[in-house]
């Protein structure tokens, strides 16, 4: 049993900790889901062919060992299981474990990139974890979810329209219209057909432009600081604040000339 809980530290200490062997762990993750990523972004134009399918089974199996790892390193598993980011792993590993059986599920890729955007071991890695919590990470963290919505959007409409409407003879029409409907473009050369379609066409550009607007204002915020107040918790002030604004608690902000 001891030795079970020694491996479930050390374990808990690559996934989670600062060690320089576990930024290093942490950093070949990062890597793969980079790869893995990229892999799912170009497969919509690959042929699905034998060795594809073999290749997704063994993605699938390295994903199931790896969650099974972080579940078993976390402790709590019912509190596991409450992150949003362990539901788009899973989501992600059911597509790839029935390709042949539930094709359409394929759009549930792209949500890979979510738990990595919203991961914190890609903030742990990258500027050495200064990039926690601040306007860098949210820019990004929005953009990603912008970048994510579009492929996500685009593979759903290919998976479910492409057999019914003969513009769309490849994923890349089907990302065009995605494109053209978010921006509210509509040069009606692809029209969704039916009730679904009209919704789909609609929840593309609600949700687009939401996703879109939410970049814009990350972009064009005042910059703060992430310094929470020991008496209300207020996390975002100004970098030249000396009180908090919301209950005038004296605050500390460190700063590089401190």
């Amino acid at each position: 049993m001891k030795s079970f809980a020694r491996i479930r530290a050390r374990l808990h200490e690559l996934y989670h900790g600062r060690t320089p062997a576990a930024v290093r762990f942490q950093s070949a993750w990062l890597i793969f889901d980079v790869l893995l990523i990229g892999f799912f972004v170009v497969a919509p134009f690959l042929e699905h062919a034998g060795a594809y399918l073999a290749f997704d089974f063994a993605i699938a199996f390295v994903l199931a060992i790896d969650l099974a790892a972080r579940a078993w390193s976390f402790g709590d598993f019912g509190a596991w299981l409450k992150r949003p980011i362990v539901w788009a792993d899973l989501l992600v590993l059911i597509s790839l474990i029935v390709p042949g059986y539930a094709a359409n599920l394929g759009f549930l890729r792209i949500i890979r990139a979510y738990s990595l955007i919203h991961g914190k071991a890609l903030w742990r890695v990258i500027g050495g974890g200064r990039w926690i919590n601040t306007d860098i990470s949210e820019t990004i963290k929005a953009f990603a979810n912008l970048v994510m919505f579009v492929f996500m959007m685009a593979a759903l409409v290919h998976t479910a329209f492409a057999a019914r409407v003969p513009q769309l003879a490849s994923f890349m029409d089907s990302l065009y219209f995605t494109v053209t409907a978010l921006t509210t473009t509509g040069f009606g050369d692809v029209v969704l057909p039916g009730f679904w379609g009209r919704g789909l066409s609609i929840l593309i550009m609600i949700g687009g432009v939401s996703l879109f607007f939410r970049l814009v204002q990350v972009l064009m915020r005042p910059h703060k600081v992430q310094y929470p107040c020991p008496t209300c918790g207020l996390q975002r002030h100004e970098e030249d604040a000396v009180h908090c604004k919301a209950c005038g608690t004296l605050l500390r902000i460190e700063h590089e000339n401190d």
